[in-house]
């Protein structure tokens, strides 16, 4: 999908993406990962999810991706938070305590400006790609995050009904992306009779993903 097309939807605020709270999966399946605080979490296609103010209030760092400024800064107003920003490549940088997120588009961000992390939440960035482009996010997010654990969210319905975003995404797809690197777990799946912009019913699904 084109950068125009979320622009305009941060800029129009066109956003039923966004929750009004943190997301259920999260709250009851974080600890699945294992972590400790301090370690590092990475967010991508993070928006101004409440799910990083949650993360914060776990004692996590947490490093986010966003193509969209003013979610960015968004996020950061919610937070009360001022950042540090500063030009990373062909991104823009922006820190504060315990967090960072790169601002800009996704497949630019290295590994080296990454850095290190512990783990990967992904509620809303596998999703939001269409086919053509989740193979190459797949196989991006691996390469950046040198194949960390991730706790995934996706989300099944009939695409036939209604075009994305959020895109459809079968169980058997997400074991074709991730199945040679990771063993899949599935932790929870949902059905909601009004799941999708409340008229389409929807599954959706949390995955663990461990490193082989």
């Amino acid at each position: 999908m084109h950068h125009d097309f979320w622009h305009q939807r941060w800029q129009h605020q066109h956003i039923g993406f966004h929750l009004n709270a943190v997301n259920p999966f999260l709250l009851a399946h974080f600890h699945a990962l294992n972590l400790q605080p301090g370690q590092r979490v990475f967010v991508p296609l993070c928006g101004k999810t409440l799910d990083i103010h949650w993360l914060l209030t776990q004692g996590m760092q947490v490093v986010g991706a966003e193509l969209s400024a003013l979610a960015v800064d968004a996020l950061f107003t919610e937070l009360k938070l001022t950042p540090k920003v500063t030009q990373a490549g062909g991104l823009r940088h922006y820190r504060a305590k315990q967090i960072e997120i790169f601002q800009g588009d996704f497949f630019a961000l290295t590994q080296d400006q990454l850095g290190t992390v512990d783990a990967t939440y992904d509620r809303a960035a596998l999703i939001a790609l269409p086919d053509e482009m989740r193979k190459q996010y797949c196989q991006s997010l691996m390469a950046i995050t040198q194949t960390a654990p991730q706790l995934l969210v996706s989300f099944q319905y009939d695409q036939s009904l209604v075009p994305g975003p959020p895109f459809s995404v079968h169980k058997e797809e997400v074991a074709t992306h991730y199945h040679a690197h990771y063993v899949l777990t599935e932790l929870a799946s949902i059905t909601m009779e009004k799941g999708l912009k409340g008229q389409y019913p929807a599954e959706e699904t949390a995955w663990l993903l461990s490193p082989r």
